[in-house]
């Protein structure tokens, strides 16, 4: 990216360039300056980037633009932009975006998702909104009961899409597509490419242009990766003796189940942590406010599922701790890179079990690099104490940890399941091989 383009480089208009800089952004990121003047265009496109490295609004700005031409809407006439997204918190990250760079535009949008009352959608979507947020389940619910109107639909976005078709929703999509427009401009984004990506744009984009960014599936080299090799049942002990170190401003802890993340949080909380937890078995409303808080540095430890390993943009994490070591590498890198986002630095910090051993060799095999290993005297393999339960021995610490403020980022997922492709495909033209920007 030259030092001198800017976001007034791109023909968006003066209304998104004064809302861009209200919101303190000046240059585009790499991602930014390769897809936004091929979005303009009117390319279908294939964007690989990895986490924080601005892909929200490297489609939103160039929507935006082609929506409001001139600054202005043109006689509304249905749903003319839809963007999919797997999970709630980036369906609502979306439409923070969409609403702080679309700020002096007069578009109108709905945001459809699972965990809240169907009416108010219900009733947004009949209006006539101009543009879309939407989780793939309530949206296909809320088309089969006949409300909103695709068929004049301009744009389609998939964000996240490789966490959408690891959550299993390509038959919902399969089935929304028969509700969309045949012609219209189709953008893809996620942070790895693999070939069901592929199968996915070769079925729904019309020749499509790749924008890579990076190599595929790489970790942000911003972020620096250790290890800590520790017993089982000492994990939670290794984890308040870490979070002494006040460097550890703001950090999104990653437990492999629900219960588990429950049982950290209360581990953390009676050390004396303030400590949030996010997870499917939350509330909407709950898991709302623990993002919320954690972004206000209300809290300083989010504990989470992979639910939050996508799509949250949160500024600021200091670093992500993986006390149950990820199911695959795709998770392992979805999770780090909730820190070292953008420019930023960050650490990641994974406890590895005896038991993961090769589990860990698997994924150094995948990075190309092996993680640096660390020990804390007294934590060592083999080191396990005896008698009291972990969440014992830390019930009554013998420190008292700060609470400086800081925000962090979580993000939405599960294991990988491929999916294969069920129904009828949307009408596009045959598959073509990808062409390189």
């Amino acid at each position: 990216m030259s030092s001198s383009l800017s976001f007034r480089s791109f023909p968006l208009g003066t209304k998104i360039w004064q809302a861009v800089e209200e919101a303190g952004y000046t240059q585009p990121t790499p991602i930014q300056a390769a897809a936004i003047p091929l979005i303009l265009e009117g390319r279908d496109l294939i964007g690989i980037a990895q986490t924080g490295t601005g892909k929200t609004a490297a489609f939103t700005l160039p929507i935006l633009a082609k929506l409001c031409p001139e600054g202005n809407i043109p006689a509304r006439s249905g749903t003319r932009a839809l963007i999919l997204a797997p999970t709630r918190e980036l369906a609502a990250q979306i439409e923070e975006n969409v609403r702080t760079y679309g700020k002096h535009l007069p578009v109108r949008m709905a945001t459809v998702y699972g965990g809240v009352r169907e009416r108010p959608q219900v009733a947004a979507l009949r209006s006539g909104v101009d543009l879309v947020v939407a989780c793939p389940g309530r949206l296909l619910d809320l088309l089969e009961q006949q409300h909103g109107n695709l068929a004049r639909l301009e744009f389609l976005v998939f964000d996240e899409a490789d966490r959408m078709l690891d959550m299993g929703f390509m038959p919902s999509i399969q089935k929304i597509m028969k509700w969309v427009a045949r012609k219209r401009q189709t953008l893809l984004f996620s942070a790895t490419c693999s070939r069901e990506i592929e199968t996915l744009a070769q079925e729904f984009l019309c020749a499509p242009e790749l924008v890579q960014i990076g190599r595929r599936a790489n970790p942000a080299e911003a972020v620096t990766q250790s290890v800590y090799e520790v017993a089982r049942e000492r994990k939670a002990e290794l984890l308040c003796h870490l979070l002494q170190g006040a460097a550890l401003q703001s950090v999104l802890v990653f437990s492999r189940t629900k219960h588990g993340a429950d049982r950290i949080g209360r581990t953390l909380e009676r050390a004396g942590i303030r400590t949030a937890t996010m997870h499917a078995d939350r509330s909407q409303g709950q898991r709302t406010r623990a993002l919320e808080d954690f972004k206000a540095g209300a809290v300083r430890v989010l504990v989470a599922t992979d639910i939050a390993a996508r799509g949250i943009d949160v500024d600021g994490i200091s670093h992500v701790i993986n006390f149950d070591f990820p199911a695959t590498s795709d998770d392992y890198v979805h999770r780090i890179g909730r820190t070292g986002r953008a420019q930023a630095t960050g650490d990641a910090i994974s406890f590895v079990t005896r038991e993961e051993f090769g589990a860990l060799r698997a994924l150094e095999r995948f990075l190309g690099r092996t993680i640096e290993r660390k020990q804390i005297e007294g934590f060592e393999l083999g080191e396990a104490s005896r008698g009291a339960s972990s969440e014992e021995r830390v019930k009554r610490p013998a420190f008292s940890p700060g609470h400086p403020t800081g925000r962090s980022r979580p993000a939405g997922g599960s294991r990988w399941g491929r999916q294969r492709n069920e129904g009828r495909g949307s009408g596009r033209r045959e598959p073509r091989s990808f062409r390189s920007a």
